[in-house]
């Protein structure tokens, strides 16, 4: 009888252990939040006044620090978008040496089709495009979706077009700085919606690219 009980105390702590924190509830969790990238609905979150992004690259890890205060609109969106996933498994589709590297279209392209009308309006510009500084890139007032750049340079020309910065790089630099900018602006950001990283992965197989995006 006490072998019994000893036996079902195990059990019932082993069960507790696998529904709190166990690699099958992570992904379970892991599994629902991406989910809701196919609805952008329930993706309006508010970001805390400031958090830390921490990017797992291919070239290595860096870290952006948002400031909420700096662009309220595109920090919400950058902190929703990192919560559920949406940058997993992106590419650096764009890097530009001396001036920036952009990234935000979606692997899926089910997934970069949802998001592609799906526009905040402008934030007003309180810092800079300087050296380091992150901002959504746009097609004119209030078009911003999930493209984001980082400035390698002082690019403050930008500020006079709309372009807010909402973060900067604070760890890892040195990383972005030595993303693999062979291609340049050859892939085409038409093909890479409707075909995703089937047509990345075929036609720029070295393009350096998100691991994982987490918010520490």
């Amino acid at each position: 009888m006490a072998q019994l009980l000893r036996s079902l105390i195990v059990l019932g702590a082993v069960a507790t252990v696998l529904a709190a924190g166990s690699p099958v509830a992570a992904q379970q969790s892991q599994l629902a939040a991406k989910a809701n990238l196919r609805n952008p609905a329930a993706m309006k979150e508010t970001a805390p006044a400031t958090f830390k992004a921490r990017f797992d690259t291919s070239a290595g890890a860096f870290v952006i620090e948002v400031t909420r205060e700096w662009a309220p609109l595109g920090a919400d969106r950058f902190y929703n978008l990192v919560k559920h996933g949406f940058f997993d498994e992106t590419r650096f589709f764009r890097v530009v040496p001396n001036f920036m590297v952009q990234f935000g279209i979606n692997g899926t392209p089910s997934v970069a089709t949802i998001w592609r009308n799906q526009q905040i309006d402008d934030d007003r510009v309180r810092q800079s495009n300087t050296r380091g500084f992150v901002s959504f890139a746009m097609a004119g007032p209030d078009t911003r979706t999930t493209q984001i750049f980082i400035n390698y340079r002082d690019n403050s020309g930008l500020d006079k077009q709309g372009f807010a910065p909402f973060g900067r790089v604070v760890e890892g630099m040195d990383v972005v700085d030595k993303i693999n900018a062979e291609y340049r602006e050859q892939p085409n950001q038409g093909l890479i919606q409707t075909q995703g990283n089937a047509y990345l992965n075929k036609e720029f197989p070295k393009l350096d690219f998100v691991r994982k995006a987490t918010i520490e």
